[in-house]
């Protein structure tokens, strides 16, 4: 298993900090987490299992009971395709084709290489009225298009650019 470095640990522990070390508070402390790494990495799990004397079965268990938290790395843009009755009947599945197809990713590949993009298919996003609708991290873009799919990972790749 990976060790952690000095940062990380100092990262770890603010967190764990902030919640005075309260196991009650172990889905706040795994969210804190995941917003920092983008997902649980596993060395991670077992420190904070250790710091808050809580079984490395216990934090596993609600990691993997919520949908919401990942044990995999994920990119720096979560696309969320619905697949929801309303979206799916205008097409979100050719959405979510184009963005693959773009992306180079696939079913089973849903990061890119570079961890620039995540793709997920999601049940419903609750913007029924909107559809197809997708998100990304957790901002919604409505009425999707094959077009607008294309505009939209070109403006993401633009944002990333810009920031290096």
């Amino acid at each position: 298993m990976v060790m952690l470095n000095e940062q990380e640990i100092k990262e770890v522990e603010d967190i764990l900090e902030e919640y005075n070390y309260n196991k009650a508070s172990i889905i706040a402390i795994m969210q804190d987490i995941q917003k920092k790494y983008r997902y649980l990495p596993e060395e991670v799990l077992c420190y904070i299992a250790k710091k808050l004397k809580i079984s490395d079965a216990k934090v596993y268990s609600v990691a993997t009971f919520y949908e919401n938290f990942s044990l995999q790395p994920k990119g720096k843009y979560i696309i969320k395709i619905c697949d929801g009755t309303a979206c799916h009947v205008r097409k979100s599945i050719p959405i979510l084709e184009e963005f693959r197809n773009i992306l180079g990713l696939s079913e089973s590949k849903t990061t890119t290489d570079d961890m620039i993009f995540t793709i997920e298919t999601v049940s419903c996003l609750g913007a029924c009225g909107l559809a197809p609708v997708c998100t990304v991290n957790d901002v919604v873009h409505p009425s999707m298009t094959k077009d607008k799919v294309r505009t939209l990972i070109n403006e993401l790749k633009e944002d990333t650019k810009s920031e290096n």
